[in-house]
């Protein structure tokens, strides 16, 4: 969990916090961002997204339950009881409301953000019975890779063109960008094979079988699963040598080729194919996607912020909105995605029956 900050465009303060860490102990996050201060704007982990929304906005009473509601699509007590069980996924979440709330007592100026469902560039009919295109850590590393791309080779935003991999510890997620905006996207529970941790989407034959899920349950079942291994450094270390390895990344690998061939229905003719995120920077990985996918596009490992030198593409992202939406270097970067024209939530596009008598009911 990476703090980046930028002044005048450019990076001048680096963060990194291990997720462990974090899970733990909160405050360290807090801690970090304190150490950047004084700021004009802070965006907040805003995991599925929300149309731009300012904490100073929103009542200290409900904000708990605001955020647990719509940031995280969760409920507090269900987080809660599996925090208790040492559920990694819920200690993050936990952690993450705990952030929000402190950094509403201290009177931060803090938002939070859309993902990439809640983007007025993405047609409606891609958003139909989907919750995750690309959540708000996706959309910021594709952000990212919009100004990644113009600088590079000289070009307008408006010739900006791509297919962003992004494959990082949790979840694994492909966007497509035509015209220099976010127009598609397979999210981390959406994609069709596993990332490490999660199971990715689900034979609804298998979901009735289940019956009862938990939000727990989107953190496991992946390549962490079904090869025993703590770590995607282990799994790729283990791909020659144990079947249990070579079958979870076969089945994480071909679900990210499948993804980016799926993209090619919304852009047509990418310039490039930009690889982010922690697996692909695991030499094999990344040599993997050049072989794949070079044949679609130049395949290209995306490029940072100036003065980056340790937080990921995420963090740089996030730091990039910021800076924008607070009227800076980036502002025309961020008006020409439309971010501040998001609307709605994450669950606005669910059609099923039995979804929308959950909610005549209450239940969500």
């Amino acid at each position: 969990m990476d703090v980046c900050a930028l002044q005048d465009g450019e990076v001048y303060f680096e963060k990194v916090v291990s997720t462990e860490e974090a899970a733990k102990s909160p405050h360290l996050l807090i801690k970090a961002v304190e150490e950047a201060m004084p700021l004009d704007l802070i965006v907040g982990p805003s995991g599925y997204g929300i149309e731009l929304t300012y904490l100073s906005d929103l009542p200290e009473d409900s904000l708990e339950d605001w955020y647990y509601r719509h940031i995280l699509l969760a409920e507090k007590g269900g987080v809660e009881e599996a925090v208790k069980r040492g559920v990694f996924g819920a200690l993050i979440y936990y952690a993450m409301a705990e952030t929000a709330v402190e950094m509403k007592r201290r009177g931060w100026p803090v938002c939070y953000i859309p993902a990439v469902i809640h983007l007025p560039t993405v047609p409606e009919h891609r958003k139909v019975n989907k919750i995750d295109l690309g959540t708000a850590d996706k959309m910021c590393a594709a952000v990212l890779g919009v100004y990644d791309q113009s600088r590079r080779l000289g070009i307008p935003y408006s010739e900006v063109s791509f297919i962003q991999v992004e494959m990082g510890f949790g979840y694994n997620a492909v966007l497509a960008v035509d015209g220099g905006r976010i127009v598609d996207g397979v999210g981390g529970t959406t994609m069709s094979g596993p990332g490490f941790l999660t199971i990715s989407s689900l034979d609804a034959e298998l979901a009735q079988l289940v019956g009862e899920w938990r939000k727990e349950d989107l953190f496991t079942g992946g390549c962490a699963s079904i090869s025993g291994k703590a770590t995607p450094e282990e799994l790729i270390d283990s791909v020659q040598t144990d079947g249990r390895c070579e079958l979870a990344w076969r089945a994480m690998a071909e679900s990210v080729l499948k993804a980016v061939y799926s993209m090619k229905a919304s852009v047509h003719n990418p310039r490039e194919i930009l690889i982010s995120g922690r697996l692909t920077k695991i030499r094999y990985v990344e040599d993997w996607l050049v072989s794949e996918l070079g044949s679609i596009a130049p395949v290209r490992r995306l490029e940072g912020l100036p003065g980056a030198k340790v937080v990921k593409e995420t963090a740089q992202g996030y730091a990039l909105v910021a800076e924008g939406l607070a009227g800076g270097k980036y502002e025309k970067l961020i008006e020409w995605m439309k971010i501040r024209e998001a609307k709605g939530t994450a669950l606005d596009h669910i059609y099923h029956p039995k979804f929308l008598a959950s909610r005549r009911l209450g239940r969500r």
